[in-house]
């Protein structure tokens, strides 16, 4: 090597020497960053809450800010009974310990799968179902999270142009507890049930998974919905899954009266989170609209 080349290097280093100390002391003298205020908020509930087939997938992706970790825990087929005997609910309450959240919520939704006629699932409204949500209502409390009670979104289904609203005793149990325990309501079930019947049976329809068979649609215009799977129902194709690999996850799309498509979450998201800023002021700043 040259002795230019020597000193070359030599004066380059020398340049550089100055701007590391520079940075170095820039880094000493920055004052300590400001520690984040996160908040979380937990989903509890059935395939009306769950992913892809419920509303709250468009909810943790759409309707919280950057400040609010959004977890959903809620799992398809799932009443108050099975949710707790399955564990899941013990898992929900490992969550609201997490520590360096300064608040957690937990959104509670039950009643479906608390009707009769659910084998395994099934729940007495007069008494099982009101205590087991006073049940979910103390330990969330004793976890040190904040429960809100939300009545069961609606099911579409029509007959002579009126909805048949029958998760409206459900809905009254639900309204009561939340009234005796001082817990957060957020009547989703009449808020939902009011506007799927100012819309009709053809319109709602569009807030299934996919289209509903020619059918089906065709009672919908008179005002009365029949079986979802008259006719050739609509359903989304299995995906192909390469026999060499693990299978990835199924979404097992059809159309009925209960779950919802991508239009429906977003529709009934939407009309949670409104409620939510009057139901619970404290979380208000935190919601995306």
């Amino acid at each position: 090597m040259t002795k230019r080349w020597w000193i070359g290097a030599a004066l380059a280093l020398a340049a550089m020497a100055p701007s590391a100390a520079l940075a170095q002391q820039t880094n000493a003298e920055r004052p300590p960053a400001m520690p984040i205020r996160a908040s979380k908020i937990l989903l509890v509930g059935d395939s009306t809450t769950q992913v892809l087939s419920g509303w709250g997938g468009s909810f943790c992706a759409r309707h919280v800010t950057s400040a609010m970790a959004c977890v959903n825990l809620a799992r398809g087929g799932r009443s108050t009974y099975s949710y707790r005997a399955e564990g899941s609910w013990n898992l929900a309450l490992a969550e609201m310990k997490t520590p360096g959240f300064v608040r957690t919520w937990v959104l509670i939704q039950f009643g479906h799968n608390d009707q009769p006629g659910k084998p395994g699932r099934s729940t007495d409204l007069g008494t099982e179902f009101p205590a087991n949500l006073r049940h979910y209502v103390e330990e969330a409390r004793a976890a040190g999270a904040e429960p809100v009670l939300l009545t069961p979104l609606t099911r579409r289904q029509f007959k002579a142009g009126k909805l048949d609203r029958d998760l409206d005793p459900w809905s009254a149990a639900i309204r009561k507890v939340a009234e005796e325990m001082k817990v957060p309501l957020v009547d989703l079930n009449k808020a939902s049930a009011d506007a799927v019947e100012a819309m009709g049976p053809s319109a709602a329809n569009r807030f299934a998974q996919v289209p509903p068979s020619p059918e089906v649609a065709a009672a919908a215009l008179t005002g009365t919905t029949i079986a979802a799977k008259s006719g050739a129902p609509a359903t989304a194709p299995a995906p192909q899954n390469n026999a060499a690999v693990e299978p990835m996850g199924n979404a097992k799309l059809a159309f009925d009266y209960t779950h919802l498509g991508p239009e429906g979450a977003d529709y009934f998201s939407k009309m949670l989170v409104d409620a939510l800023a009057v139901s619970v002021p404290d979380m208000r700043p935190l919601l995306v609209p």
